[in-house]
């Protein structure tokens, strides 16, 4: 594992995973995104390696003030041949006041496989703080060699259109998106997965407290998503969706 890292965002050093693979820890030693702030996080998977990615904390974004440029994140993932990365990152916490832009864009070589989740928490819930956020931005796009697999955009603006109406997040104030991807699996074989992991979704599902869905993408992976109003049940079920699949598509 090759690192080049400035601060504020800092590398732990790899530990070695059973299965051959190296886990990295991602460290913001400032102790989250203040307003300004203009990071960017390259990562490149070697072909035939495994690396799984994830964070030390939950990224915290602070309020921005009126002067200060929106926070924002750029993030460019590469995963070369047959190679696999599992990018499982801890919530995004947006604080009352925050502007934040979060800019992912990866890339999937022939054989490459991807397991990478985001989940958005309303903010600071134990002090009664929820979705006072001003921006949040979240656009991320999946592609191959040949087309996009997935383009997602998400802008919410909390004070201007509140999350909680029936048409945005209702009762529910988590929710988080987990895309499963392999290149070149045949389209039956991901009809047999989603299958699966469909009534994965319905065991997991409480109505009122959790719901769970699963749908393919245009070819090459599945989304799986997630609403909640509390946020270790979307952790809890994330882990289990994760372990689904990596056994269904590594055997491990």
């Amino acid at each position: 594992i090759c690192t080049e890292q400035q601060p504020p965002l800092k590398v732990i050093r790899a530990f070695p995973l059973t299965a051959g693979g190296a886990l990295v820890h991602l460290h913001n030693i400032s102790g989250g995104v203040l307003g300004g702030d203009n990071l960017h996080i390259d990562v490149c998977v070697k072909p035939e390696a495994y690396a799984q990615l994830t964070t030390t904390s939950a990224t915290r974004v602070y309020r921005s003030r009126p002067t200060q440029a929106d926070a924002q994140q750029t993030q460019t993932i590469d995963v070369a041949e047959n190679g696999l990365l599992e990018y499982v990152p801890d919530q995004i916490i947006p604080f009352a006041g925050a502007r934040y832009r979060q800019n992912t864009a990866i890339h999937l070589a022939q054989g490459a496989g991807l397991f990478y989740w985001e989940t958005i928490a309303p903010g600071r819930t134990a002090r009664d703080e929820l979705f006072q956020y001003d921006l949040l931005q979240i656009n991320c796009k999946i592609s191959t060699d040949k087309r996009p697999v997935m383009i997602e955009r998400t802008i919410l603006e909390s004070r201007l259109h509140p999350q909680t109406s029936p048409v945005q997040l209702g009762p529910y104030t988590y929710f988080s998106s987990f895309y499963i991807c392999k290149v070149g699996l045949e389209g039956q074989r991901w009809q047999q997965l989603e299958s699966e992991l469909q009534a994965l979704a319905q065991r997991c599902t409480i109505p009122g407290e959790t719901l769970w869905g699963v749908s393919m993408l245009v070819q090459h992976g599945l989304l799986v998503r997630a609403l909640s109003i509390r946020g270790r049940d979307i952790t809890t079920g994330l882990t289990a969706f994760w372990d689904a699949a990596s056994r269904a598509l590594y055997n491990r």
